[in-house]
């Protein structure tokens, strides 16, 4: 796979240098021998990355050929691509292209659907949930986000939201799987909210994590949009597609809602050749996606292992990260001693103060975390 790829790259380049330091005499030698400068792109070696939710497998063979040929058209601005992309995603649900309409991941729709909400009210969410691009509306200060009372399940409460909708309301907000809990709503149950709950206000989904759950199909609420319901269904190409750098995302909706988006900045103008030619032939790459969701879960597995032989747990995930119960220590504090031992993760989420966010990454950097899990554990007790 894209391993295999990075090696024969490195090979040939480790190559050159010689054939270089050969020619080049004592400088080139000194400079090939120089200590390494820290990367561009990426993580330094030996730094587990375990912060962003990433899929570091990604991008897959077949898009970094397109990367590489689209690259040499980098002179023009995006134009075919942006249909072809908007027509395969549309076709797949039995929408017309007027049903999507392409940003900078998911982040760009999601803040454009947040503006128009909140120049009509508010946001409804639950306490916990990924939710920068919905703070706009209070930064801007067209809007406040109303949340659910705090649950020890950390569980969304859907009976509880729809009960809070009022006129008060623009837009409910939903992520699913949530994040960062990585825990997923039942389907059924999700379905009957959107129906109910977008009869009274605008109901947005962000599905970011759906194609890392076993049934991503069955799990999701585009199929409403086709059935006419006012929903917004947010998705990426940044997680389980490993592009998170190239800045591709969507937005499903009914059409008059995505007019409505794109008077706030979403739209395809936003994106450039390489990172659409790597989400074309990233769409309907199962294997790459098959390979990478089960990379994803035997990390998961090393993770809950680790946790419960030292005596924490987590909540169950669906997804490429697992949020920790930490007990009674600091997770920012927790936080900061894993970067000692070069293991980035994330600290505290607003006052959940004994969580902890870790991604799944590669094997080898989730073994890097397990190694250093009893090691910051004791030298926090």
């Amino acid at each position: 796979m894209t391993n295999n790829i990075s090696r024969r790259l490195f090979l040939g380049g480790a190559a050159s240098a010689l054939s270089v330091a050969a020619m080049g005499g004592a400088s080139s030698v000194r400079a090939a021998t120089a200590p390494p400068k820290a990367p561009l792109y990426g993580p330094a070696p030996g730094i587990a990355k375990l912060n962003a939710n990433e899929n570091p497998y990604g991008p897959s063979p077949k898009a970094l050929k397109a990367i590489m040929q689209a690259s040499q058209k980098g002179a023009y601005y995006v134009s075919d691509s942006v249909m072809k992309l908007k027509s395969m995603i549309a076709e797949r649900h039995g929408l017309t292209p007027d049903h999507v309409v392409l940003g900078s991941g998911s982040s760009a729709g999601l803040t454009a659907a947040a503006i128009v909400a909140g120049h009509k009210g508010n946001i409804l969410g639950p306490d916990l949930f990924w939710d920068t691009t919905a703070k706009v509306v209070e930064v801007q200060d067209i809007g406040t986000i109303k949340r659910l009372p705090k649950l020890e399940s950390m569980a969304i409460d859907l009976k509880a939201m729809y009960s809070a909708i009022d006129d008060s309301v623009a837009m409910v907000q939903v992520t699913n799987p949530n994040n960062p809990t990585g825990m997923l709503i039942d389907p059924a149950a999700m379905r009957e909210f959107c129906i109910k709950a977008s009869k009274k206000a605008t109901v947005l989904a962000d599905e970011a994590y759906n194609e890392l759950t076993d049934n991503g199909d069955a799990n999701s609420v585009i199929p409403l949009v086709k059935d006419g319901h006012d929903i917004i269904v947010a998705r990426t190409f940044s997680k389980i597609y490993g592009l998170a750098g190239m800045r591709v995302g969507y937005l499903i909706a009914q059409p008059e809602r995505i007019a409505e988006m794109q008077r706030f900045g979403i739209g395809w103008y936003g994106l450039n050749q390489a990172g659409l030619a790597a989400a074309i032939a990233s769409y309907e790459d199962h294997e790459f996606m098959d390979f990478s969701r089960n990379k994803v879960k035997e990390a998961r597995e090393m993770v809950y292992a680790a946790l419960k032989e030292h005596g924490l747990t987590a909540l169950p995930s669906v997804t490429n990260f697992i949020f920790v119960d930490l007990g009674d220590l600091n997770a920012e504090t927790f936080r900061q001693e894993m970067a000692k031992e070069k293991v980035l993760i994330r600290g505290i989420y607003r006052d959940y103060t004994n969580w902890s966010r870790v991604s799944m990454g590669y094997l080898e950097d989730v073994e890097q975390y397990t190694k250093a899990l009893p090691k910051v554990l004791y030298r926090m007790s």
